[in-house]
């Protein structure tokens, strides 16, 4: 008898200053839960991968093939969302073998942010001057002992539950300097704004992509977006008539949408 070839696993990326609890719903209601193995790190820097050097693009991209590796996964489409999804694009361009798709969730190129990050732009290289500092000031041993916990399955619930007149108020919690900065180090939420900012490698991506975007404005531009990431090969785009945050705020729909393309592409 002829066995099955093994499933391509999934590797899920949260976004900047959250951790591996941002995919706690797709784990418990996606369909590729039931013959997927869904791997969910915290990145480094992040949740319980606490670090206080550096952490880049290169080195997250490193520590995901690390982990594959130590899972005994030659290759595994990875999943991200924000922050994660830029992270994606860079494991794909610089580990092509081990990447067999992407599922690019909002996704931030610096062309196309607007808002806060759009007005942040001039201002990176005094950011990387202040994570100097502060990375100074921490191997002085001034740095903060005890940072808070971010459960995001507890704040998506409120959402979940909240009347369409609360839910752009309870929204401000999601990217909010204030809030983010109780669970993560200064400097480390400082480095994420920076590699935000840095381009992406979308020339250098060979494997095929699924693209879903909100269709608001508050943090890019999705039509922009779509110009620059439509030089993906066998690139697809879906977008969701929503403000940033989806996995918050449409859940479902991304579980649907991320099933249907894995189970049409790799399967």
């Amino acid at each position: 008898m002829q066995s099955n070839p093994p499933v391509t696993p999934l590797v899920l990326l949260h976004g900047a200053a959250s951790n591996s609890t941002r995919w706690w719903y797709f784990t418990q209601h996606s369909r590729l839960a039931a013959d997927h193995l869904l791997l969910r790190p915290d990145l480094r820097g992040h949740g319980e991968s606490m670090w206080r050097g550096p952490a880049r693009l290169d080195d997250w991209s490193q520590d995901i093939a690390t982990l594959l590796q130590h899972e005994h996964q030659p290759r595994a489409i990875l999943v991200g969302h924000c922050l994660g999804a830029n992270i994606a694009l860079n494991f794909a361009a610089r580990y092509p073998d081990m990447c067999a798709g992407l599922v690019l969730i909002e996704p931030l190129a610096r062309e196309a942010v607007t808002g806060i990050l759009a007005r942040l732009r001039p201002f990176i290289p005094l950011l990387r001057v202040a994570v100097s500092l502060i990375k100074l000031l921490n191997r002085l041993g001034l740095y903060r002992r005890q940072l808070g916990t971010l459960d995001l399955q507890v704040l998506d619930r409120r959402v979940h539950e909240a009347s369409p007149s609360e839910l752009q108020t309870m929204l401000i919690d999601y990217g909010s300097p204030k809030h983010d900065l109780k669970v993560i180090p200064t400097a480390q939420y400082l480095n994420n704004l920076i590699e935000i900012m840095r381009p992406l490698p979308i020339d250098e991506v060979r494997c095929p992509a699924l693209v879903i975007q909100s269709s608001g404005r508050s943090i890019t531009d999705p039509e922009q977006t779509q110009t620059l990431l439509q030089q993906l090969p066998q690139v697809e785009f879906a977008t969701v008539n929503s403000e940033h945050w989806l996995p918050a705020t449409h859940p479902d729909e991304l579980c649907e949408l991320i099933d249907n393309w894995v189970l049409k592409n790799h399967n």
